[in-house]
């Protein structure tokens, strides 16, 4: 083999060093033998590299070759003392389960003059580049040391890639290099103080054992639980409203044109009743404007990885972290391109129209590729761009054709097909809809209606995850007069918004720029591994009493540790360094700067951490001994689990609450006022609660605690109709006890009275036992109202009166 030279080279998996292999060898004189690793197989061919004879060796990784660590001393949690954390020496080691696969490589780097790269293109990838770089120039420093650069395992893609051979990226390297140990630092540091501070002192009910709980925290994983807590406390505060509208429609031959009135909505009952009347005593409607107009729907944009797991989620329900398993699957076999690119538009040396191509025998859009190829249809349109572009891959495409493989599940052919519709979609011509409005004056107030009827689908036609509907309306004319069909007046309520969705929480995380596309789905996963979050069938998130209880506490310090401003310039940052702006020891240093400050201002006040705890958790008795609660004496029944009795008694920070007899299952409970002194239930029952008996209690405040006109003594009730209680609730706070925040209305006193705002009084009600989502009074009081009204009319965003122009005008004609 005289002039051969020996590569050496490395994938990131063994199914890429396997596809490669047989790619390069085209299945010709190809050997495989084992290496150090039972699982990390050496294929053996002989290639051309520009005309130079090579005889390669491929074997494989399995992704990071080495792990980022404290020295032996700090690694024990009570080593040192957290703070030590943010300066204590790190080392880059190879575990003990990847110590054969380093064998391999110095083995085989020890016989071989080139060293070539196939790790994944992107950041990560190309750390791992320079892990394997280290171990291989160990043995053998004359290494001559290239990079291939792919985005999809097909014999274009790879042959182009080994005869373009370029440089590796170290600042590419540098950035992840950062990024891990600003990770471990936070992240040990942070974990460490909160699990040793509250841990032994509650009884944490999801562990299944909590001494081996571990209160986890993340730099990216936090500010990922606040979107879902922030979310909460808003709907949790949302007090709902009532307004009033006017609908009209108008019934001719030509069918019915429903007008909305365009002031949307009005607060003041007696201002929409007087504008109403008005319409009702003039009723002919005159036609002020007619509108004809053409309307385009335009096709998606190109897809990335973050719509990939947005649109699985919308359109699948399929998880981000399931949605990227099934895309490595497919790229690993071939079919889609790199599922982790931050690009959403094509480079001008993209044969888009062979892709097409590929795709003309597919029995369900073999057709719709062939329209798209046909110049006479003019079906084709260049696809637009989402003005993002990683420089590393292209956006996902399908690479090879299929009508399903053996062992694909329904979601391997989900999401295939997802690919393949959606690169059809974006080189399509968008849909054209003729969109009219007519707008309607009625005694001096305008109402509008609006139809649309599709001219041309185009890209929905073979899109079709998204529609475009529309409805036809007669036709009207300046001028023309009627007198409308229906003209009613009425009432909605407002309503919170809903919880965040995998998709809208993927949304959140990406514009804040909390983690990459490659690490967001497990950011997600970690919330729900440690129980921080919980995830419905409808793919929406709540938080458990842990994750709230952790946000509230850091909250109440005044950090925005769960916020995602902090996060997101260290990602600027660690973006700066990945393009040679910044150096990997200069951003180091900053954000390390700045989180030790912050854990040592949250060291500081971590008290704020035990009240929020005490808000959600019964006290440990390995922290305190005997027994915490006395059984207390009997107020009423509970409303939530309808079993045990509520109970009033003190908790260990001295505070009295009303409490549930059946903690830990039911967390029911109403905090009273922080000025009581004294507290004991009578035996008279409150003739305005129900359910009953609800037994008042003698109140005893302390005088100096509470506002002048209040008298120190003071028989109460708890069951949601005593004004003074409420007052003082307000005034006066409830100790331990922090009420949900939101962005919404000042706290009232039923939001004060929940303990956990997931076992509080109803929003709507005012009474236990229920959900706000679940009231019966919005069921009831409200059905006859519903069926008067538009369900769409029940809308979160409506006008305020004081917003209007001209109503105090039209009341005084």
């Amino acid at each position: 083999m005289s002039g051969t030279i020996k590569v050496l080279n490395v994938a990131e998996k063994p199914s890429v060093a396997k596809s490669v292999s047989a790619i390069l060898s085209r299945n010709q004189g190809l050997r495989v033998r084992d290496g150090r690793s039972r699982f990390n197989k050496i294929f053996e061919f002989n290639y051309s590299i520009r005309g130079q004879p090579c005889h390669m060796l491929f074997t494989s990784v399995t992704g990071h070759l080495m792990e980022l660590e404290f020295e032996d001393r700090f690694r024990k949690w009570h080593s040192c003392d957290p703070a030590d954390l943010y300066h204590a020496p790190v080392r880059k080691f190879v575990p003990e389960d990847k110590v054969g696969i380093k064998r391999t490589l110095e083995e085989e780097a020890r016989r071989c003059q080139w060293l070539v790269l196939w790790l994944d293109c992107d950041r990560e990838g190309e750390n791992i580049t320079f892990e394997v770089i280290d171990v291989c120039r160990a043995v053998n420093p004359h290494l001559t040391i290239r990079r291939a650069r792919f985005s999809a395992l097909i014999e274009r893609e790879i042959h182009h890639a080994m005869q373009n051979l370029v440089d590796p990226n170290p600042w590419f390297s540098d950035a992840v290099d950062a990024r891990q140990e600003i990770d471990l630092r936070i992240g040990a540091s942070f974990t460490r103080f909160q699990t040793m501070l509250l841990r032994d002192k509650f009884v944490i009910d999801s562990a299944t054992d909590d001494r081996n709980l571990v209160l986890s925290y993340g730099p990216c994983q936090f500010p990922t639980l606040g979107f879902v807590v922030e979310r909460y406390w808003e709907v949790q505060s949302h007090e709902p409203e009532e307004f009033w509208t006017i609908n009209c429609s108008h019934r001719s031959d030509e069918g019915v044109a429903t007008f909305n009135w365009m002031r949307g909505h009005l607060f003041d009952h007696t201002c929409a009743v007087i504008v109403y009347e008005m319409c009702v005593q003039e009723p002919t409607a005159t036609v002020t404007k007619v509108r004809n107009q053409e309307k385009l729907k335009y096709p998606p944009y190109p897809l990335s990885t973050i719509e990939l797991e947005k649109r699985a989620s919308r359109y699948f329900r399929m998880s981000s972290e399931h949605t990227m398993k099934v895309a490595e699957d497919l790229y690993q076999a071939g079919f889609v391109s790199y599922p982790r690119t931050e690009t959403d538009c094509f480079s001008s040396r993209t044969d888009l129209h062979a892709i097409v191509q590929e795709q003309k025998e597919h029995p369900e859009w073999g057709s719709y590729a062939q329209r798209l190829l046909d110049p006479g249809t003019g079906l084709w349109r260049n696809p637009g761009s989402g003005g993002h572009d990683d420089k590393a891959h292209p956006p996902i495409h399908p690479t090879k054709f299929s009508t399903g493989e053996r062992g694909w599940s329904q979601d391997h052919h989900k999401l295939y097909e997802l690919v393949v519709r959606h690169f059809l979609a974006c080189v399509s011509q968008p849909a054209v809809g003729a969109e009219t409005t007519v707008e309607i004056d009625i005694a001096g107030e305008l109402f509008s209606a609006s139809g649309r009827i599709i001219l041309e689908r185009n890209y929905l036609d073979v899109y079709r995850y998204e529609s475009w509907g529309g409805s036809m309306i007669p036709t009207y004319t300046v001028g023309q007069q009627f007198v409308p069909t229906s003209l009613t007046l009425d009432m909605g309520v407002t309503r919170p918004p809903p919880l965040l969705s995998e998709a809208d929480l993927l949304s959140c995380m990406d514009k804040a720029g909390i983690g990459t596309d490659a690490t967001m789905h497990d950011h997600i996963k970690k919330l729900l591994d440690r129980f921080y979050a919980t995830k419905d069938s409808n793919t929406r998130f709540s938080p458990t009493n842990l994750g709230e209880a952790l946000v509230m506490g850091y909250d109440d310090m005044g950090y925005e540790l769960w916020k995602p401003n902090l996060r997101s310039m260290m990602e600027f940052d660690m973006k700066e360094v990945s393009v040679g702006n910044k150096s990997r020891d200069e951003v180091l240093a900053t954000c390390l700067q700045q989180m030790k400050a912050c854990f040592l201002d949250a060291r500081l006040n971590k008290v704020k951490l035990l009240e929020a705890m005490a808000v959600f958790f019964e006290r440990s008795n390995r922290a305190v001994g005997g027994d915490n609660h006395t059984a207390g004496e009997v107020v009423r029944q509970c409303g939530l689990c309808q079993e045990s009795s509520m109970v009033l008694k003190k908790n260990l920070d001295g505070n009295f609450m009303v409490g549930c007899l059946g903690f830990p299952q039911c967390r029911n409970a109403i905090w009273l006022p922080g000025s009581v002194l004294e507290a004991t239930v009578t035996s008279n029952i409150c003739s305005s609660c129900n359910p009953g008996p609800v037994y008042l209690i003698q109140f005893k405040f302390r005088q100096l605690e509470i506002p002048p006109g209040f008298n120190a003594n003071h028989l109460g009730c708890i069951g949601g109709c005593d004004d003074t209680l409420k007052q003082l609730i307000e005034i006066c706070g409830t100790g331990s006890r922090m009420s949900a925040r939101g962005r919404g209305p000042t706290t009232t006193s039923s939001n004060v009275q929940r303990s956990s705002n997931r076992q509080g009084a109803c929003l709507y009600c005012q009474q236990m036992g229920h959900s706000s989502n679940d009231c019966p009074s919005q069921f009831s009081g409200s059905r006859n109202s519903r069926s008067r009204t538009n369900s769409q009319n029940v809308r979160t965003n409506a006008v305020h009166p004081n917003t209007l122009m001209g109503v105090d005008k039209m009341i005084r004609r």
